[in-house]
């Protein structure tokens, strides 16, 4: 199981920790410090869309009107930070946040 996010999120703390007590071991992977791959950037927003973006960060609030027309493809690429986190990879397949559906999966 890997979580993706960034080291500073409090949700992605919140879901390392419950996973963890739930018995599962996840890898953390900080996609400021190790950037995702075209590959999994592809796979994730052929997985998700536009619901990848989170639209309502601070990031997406400062970014560029060029930006924010972007496909979510480019706009990962320019600013991997306006990823909704985290976005769990396990056997199972990708869920992305951490809302009580994806808790109910993991927990």
């Amino acid at each position: 199981m890997i979580v993706y996010g960034i080291s500073t999120c409090d949700t992605c703390k919140k879901a390392m920790k419950a996973l963890q007590a739930a018995g599962h071991a996840p890898q953390f992977r900080d996609i400021r410090s190790d950037p995702l791959s075209e590959a999994e950037i592809t796979e994730f927003v052929t997985e998700f869309g536009g619901t990848l973006i989170n639209q309502k960060s601070t990031t997406w609030r400062g970014a560029s009107d060029w930006l924010k027309a972007s496909e979510p493809d480019e706009q990962l690429k320019q600013q991997p930070t306006l990823m909704k986190r985290p976005l769990i990879r396990s056997e199972d397949g990708l869920t992305l946040g951490w809302d009580e559906s994806v808790q109910a999966r993991y927990l």
